[in-house]
This record gives C-alpha cells, sequence and structure tokens, in this order.
C-alpha cells in the first residue's frame, strides 16, 4: 500500500469527500483544503507529499496558487496535480505553465483515480 500525505483542495464538498474516501482506502494519509488561501497555509505547515488542486476555485483560482506553491521555497519541491472539471483546449497547457507536475480531469475514475496519484508520487 502506499504511504504518503495528499492534500486535497476542492469546494466542492461531494468531490472533496469522494477524493478522501478513493485515497484513504488505498492507504494515503488525506488533509483537506476548501479555498486556494487555506490550502497554501496547510501546505505551508504540513508539508504534504503531494498536492491535488482544483483549478476552479473561487477567489484565488488553483492555477495561481500553484504558481505560489512553487515560487515558495518552503512548499516548491511538492508535486502539484491539477484537478479540472472542465477539460478544455489549452488547460492542460496552462496548468503546466502555472507549475503543476501533472492533470487529471474530473469527474475522476474511481477505478484509477488513487494509482494515478500513486504515479505521481513515484515520479
Amino acid at each position: 500500500m502506499p504511504e504518503g500525505t495528499v492534500l486535497i483542495v476542492e469546494d466542492n464538498p461531494l468531490n472533496l469527500e469522494l477524493a478522501q474516501d478513493l485515497l484513504e482506502v488505498f492507504g494515503f494519509e488525506v488533509l483537506a483544503a476548501q479555498s486556494a488561501e487555506e490550502g497554501l497555509q496547510i501546505a505551508r505547515e504540513q508539508h504534504p507529499d503531494i498536492v491535488l488542486m482544483d483549478v476552479g476555485l473561487p477567489g484565488m483560482d488553483g492555477l495561481e496558487a500553484t504558481q505560489l506553491l512553487k515560487q515558495d521555497q518552503a512548499t516548491a519541491e511538492i508535486p502539484v496535480v491539477c484537478l479540472t472539471a472542465h477539460a478544455m483546449e489549452g488547460d492542460q497547457e496552462r496548468a503546466v505553465q502555472a507549475g503543476a507536475d501533472g492533470y487529471i480531469t474530473k469527474p475522476v475514475n474511481t477505478r484509477e483515480f488513487a494509482n494515478q496519484v500513486a504515479a505521481f508520487l513515484n515520479k
């Protein structure tokens, strides 16, 4: 079973609960934030092994939060994987330009999600 701490930054309670449940069953410890600002604070304080960042957050969006994580020496090495339900052409490129290490579209594939996260941790 994988070991590691995953920070999920997701404003939709149902999406957050689903992702958390899938990852906990797989053996991950999960931290949760419902805003970019809260996610940045938790990342700085807890140093998770990976951050799953919703792109479409209210207020500060996930791409801006990703940029801030990657610019901060304390969090720059933490892999960030962007999650979005709005998989439009160019979204993946924008996520990579913001500093994301990967990209997963929602709705997540419940059978593959934890393996996808584990794969990003093993890169």
